[in-house]
């Protein structure tokens, strides 16, 4: 069930904005998401939180510093979804440039989990003998890898930003917004983002050294398409800071001034650079590049990012194109068979969901779980086998339950239940024995009962009330997208009631509509929905440029449809 609401703005706070310049729409999009001064809408980096207010940060660009001098072998052990590989291009390039000698490994997920394991370190040691290992994206949990590193002589240098243990890593340095006493403003950074702030402060510290001037010191900033891309896929919440480094980088990607691997991806994608928006960069480039971790090897998308060889870029685009084109169809065929196995359950009448399926793959269960949440709005976890007895889950939830508490809970009321889990509120994942599925489904489900609310089970779709017919043009579109919009930072949607003139139903999937409004006629398609509408309805829409025969003219795109 799903219930359309107008999301409310301070209207004085709204019409202060609109009076200082900007757009009227904008002023009240920008308030009733909390941006209420007009210095918070500067995206220049000059706006950036200064890289001082990380905890460590100026201990960790003293150490790398040192060991640039010293020649050390640095190795970064990168996380393989599509947040590491950024991190993972960031930290090669970056450091590179400043002369150090840089390798990179990152774990196949199915052979060795997540993060630095001890297993990673030994492969590490054997392959690549390092000095130092670097972590990207992963390690504020690795206390078992850190310990073997520490074991082989290997240090250890953090940057994460996920959310530690009562127990941190025994790591020489560590660097992340979310450990304990650092007090930097935004607990919001990427890992990219960590390790893009990492490379400021190591830059600074050789500037000081003597090493590079304002003149000859690598360009950091040719490194932020980069970072907006593992930004916006990692789906962390879009700040005021996180806002900047975003509306950096597609400021360089959309000037043509970005890596050989991020335009090929652009162009592998069909999507225009020269337009790129954060949904771009969110659900064209991301899956593609997260497929590879998915179903075959990360290495293969860092590659992508790394190389400067524009043949080689586009070569590895198209091949991580057909991955994804793969994981779309196992993604597909795992969700029938999900569907199906709840045939015979209504979820309506549970609180969660669990399924699990002998023949699913592992690295795709969590795109089934979320699009499974997103049909039924039920904390879901889907289960793959992993060998020798074991099944593997991946869980996504909705506001208001904490799914990592959750699985804390059940750990602690029936500790042989599960024998690993790790996330957060939103996603995390766990290890249980096969044969234990119906206990922990059951389990799982007495905790959602107990948590959750009739209402909290009730999909609320906030939207921005009505858009006047003025602003139903391509230039406001145009306006619309060139702002930085994402997680914590909701895209607009309108919502008014219509007169629905005419509907069919497209490929059996989507409805395409023609809209009414005040005597003015729109087209509208609803993706995934065929069934007809009634002739009056109220809408929940976003603004579309719909490019046909060199004709740019507006389409509605609907989220939501109910009868007035």
């Amino acid at each position: 069930m799903t219930r359309i609401a107008t999301r409310p703005y301070p209207w004085r706070d709204a019409e202060r904005l609109a009076q200082s310049g900007v757009h009227p729409v904008l002023a009240r999009l920008y308030t009733a998401r909390g941006l209420l001064d007009v210095k918070d809408l500067a995206s220049d980096l000059t706006a950036l939180i200064a890289p001082a207010g990380l905890r460590h940060i100026d201990a960790a660009a003293t150490y790398l510093a040192d060991a640039i001098a010293a020649r050390k072998k640095l190795l970064i052990v990168a996380d393989y979804d599509c947040d590491g590989a950024t991190a993972c291009a960031v930290a090669l390039r970056g450091l590179r440039a400043m002369g150090a000698q840089a390798d990179f490994i990152v774990p196949n997920r199915f052979e060795y989990g997540y993060g630095l394991t001890p297993e990673i370190v030994t492969l590490a040691a054997t392959q690549k003998s390092p000095d130092i290992i670097i972590t990207v994206d992963n390690g504020i949990a690795s206390i078992d890898g850190v310990a073997e590193a520490n074991r082989r002589g290997i240090d250890v240098v953090v940057t994460d930003h996920h959310l530690p243990a009562d127990t941190l890593p025994a790591a020489r340095v560590i660097v992340n917004p979310n450990q304990p006493e650092c007090g930097f403003p935004s607990k919001n950074l990427a890992g990219v983002g960590v390790m893009f702030y990492v490379l400021l402060a190591l830059r600074a510290e050789l500037r000081r050294r003597g090493v590079f001037d304002a003149q000859t010191q690598p360009k950091l900033d040719a490194l932020l398409d980069l970072v907006a891309l593992g930004t916006v896929a990692d789906v962390v919440k879009l700040d005021a800071n996180n806002r900047i480094l975003v509306a950096q980088g597609l400021k360089r990607i959309r000037s043509g001034r970005m890596q050989p691997g991020i335009a090929a991806l652009f162009h592998a994608a069909g999507r225009e650079a020269r337009r790129a928006t954060p949904f771009d960069l969110g659900f064209a480039l991301g899956p593609r590049l997260n497929a590879a971790g998915r179903l075959a090897d990360m290495s293969l998308g860092i590659e992508c990012l790394t190389t400067d060889d524009e043949g080689r870029a586009w070569a590895i685009a198209q091949q991580l194109d057909e991955i994804n084109r793969e994981r779309r169809t196992i993604e597909a065929d795992m969700q029938d068979t999900a569907l199906a196995l709840l045939d015979n359950i209504d979820p309506q009448d549970n609180a969660t969901i669990s399924v699990f399926d002998a023949t699913w793959h592992q690295g795709v269960i969590g795109i089934v779980a979320s699009r499974l949440k997103d049909k039924f709005y039920r904390p879901t976890i889907t289960f793959a086998p992993a060998g020798d007895g074991w099944i593997k889950g991946s869980g996504r939830s909705i506001a208001g339950f904490h799914l990592r508490d959750a699985l804390d809970l059940i750990s602690k009321r029936a500790p042989t239940l599960i024998d690993k889990f790790g996330g957060h509120a939103m996603a995390a994942g766990l290890t249980i024995r096969a044969d234990a599925f119906d206990a922990f489904a059951a389990a799982f489900e007495a905790v959602g009962r107990a948590w959750l609310s009739q209402s909290q089970l009730e999909r609320v779709l906030e939207t921005d009330g009505s858009l006047e017919d003025a602003y139903f043009t391509p230039q406001f579109i145009e306006l619309m997208d060139a702002q930085v919009w994402g997680q914590g930072f909701a895209p607009p949607v309108f919502c008014d009631e219509f007169r629905v003139v005419n509907q069919r139903v497209l490929k059996e999937r989507h409805l395409k509509l023609l809209l009414e409004r005040d005597g003015r006629r729109y087209d509208a398609i609803w993706f995934g929905h065929a069934a007809a509408l009634p002739d009056r309805v109220r809408i929940a829409y976003r603004l579309d440029a719909n490019e046909y025969n060199g004709v740019t003219r507006v389409q509605l795109m609907v989220e939501h449809a109910e009868a007035v």
